[in-house]
């Protein structure tokens, strides 16, 4: 069935949306220049629980200099724009992927769906996409394909995005680099790593960008996604070789060493981002998998692109992806 004109629409206002809420969160911290809630740290908010009360009128204020910021800054604008265009450009490729291969099988599947969401409350201004599939599964062969078409397209699409963030990266020198300094810190997975080194940049001493973060939020989706669990991409893929035994076993221990891994952050680096990814897994376990009609195993082809997606969790994963400095 084809999109009617109407869906077309509707999806293309989410996209939009997505967008706009993407080059807001880029203008605040970690990404652009804004502190978020300022009147917490500069001490005019009331030291009292009155604090709480007020947070709806600070979040007015940080959604107006946002605004106020991309309307006036120039440069912030351009940055802006290259963060979210870059973004949803990965995003974008990354549900083509599942899209495209639900056409070639003939699966009834929605056109992608993007979340937008507000700044500070979801990460980067969105929580990525998604589509529905509303058709039952032909085969495992539809059930791999359809899974691992995503983060592999999405990969793809990152690849050029890295490589502008790497070339147009600002070098600092050690010097300067020491009075460069962050609160927060994005831990570079081996992609990014391997390919800073292949384009000589030194990322210690290297000045993160609008492409750089852009690349890095579409590493850390490829990650996420390719964990062999539940109905993410990595759960297709398991349940599409090893069938329905391994593919909960498999889902349970990724459970326990991401609970694990957020336990370690948190208490080592102050960090409470593996708690997000634990919860996301937690929650996996709880869905089950759909039986595809055709169980026939899957030829040594996709077992071979089953190893490629593996190499590519290992090059996209970071047990500790932010770390805090305080």
């Amino acid at each position: 069935m084809k999109p009617t004109r109407a869906t077309w629409i509707k999806h293309g206002l989410l996209l939009l949306a997505t967008f706009f809420t993407a080059m807001l969160a880029s203008t605040l911290e970690p990404f652009g220049r804004l502190t978020v809630f300022p009147e917490l740290i500069d001490g005019t908010a009331p030291d009292s629980w009155l604090a709480v009360f007020l947070l709806p009128q600070y979040y007015t204020h940080l959604l107006q200099a946002s605004v106020t910021y991309l309307l006036t800054v120039p440069q912030g604008l351009s940055y802006s724009v290259s963060f979210a265009a870059s973004l949803l450009f990965i995003l974008t490729a990354h549900e083509a992927g599942h899209y495209v291969a639900c056409r070639i099988y003939r699966v009834h599947a929605t056109l992608p769906f993007f979340i937008p969401t507000p700044p500070v409350i979801g990460p980067a201004g969105t929580l990525g996409a998604f589509i529905k599939i509303l058709a039952p599964m032909p085969s495992r062969k539809a059930v791999f394909d359809i899974g691992v078409a995503g983060p592999i397209a999405g990969f793809v699409a990152l690849i050029p995005v890295s490589v502008i963030a790497l070339i147009t990266m600002d070098q600092l020198s050690p010097a300067q680099a020491s009075m460069y300094q962050s609160q927060i810190y994005f831990s570079d997975p081996l992609y990014m790593q391997g390919m800073a080194w292949l384009f000589g940049v030194n990322l210690q001493y290297a000045v993160p960008n609008a492409f750089y973060y852009a690349s890095w939020m579409g590493l850390l989706v490829t990650a996420l996604n390719l964990i062999p669990s539940g109905q993410l991409d990595g759960g297709h893929a398991n349940y599409a070789i090893f069938g329905p035994v391994v593919h909960r076993w498999t889902g349970r221990v990724a459970f326990v060493l991401m609970a694990t891994f957020a336990i370690v952050g948190f208490w080592v680096y102050n960090s409470p981002s593996g708690f997000l990814i634990a919860v996301l897994l937690g929650v996996m376990l709880r869905v089950g998998h759909p039986r595809p009609l055709d169980t026939e195993p899957l030829d040594m082809k996709r077992r071979v692109i089953a190893f490629a997606t593996l190499v590519i969790f290992i090059l996209c994963f970071v047990p500790f992806p932010i770390r805090l400095a305080y």
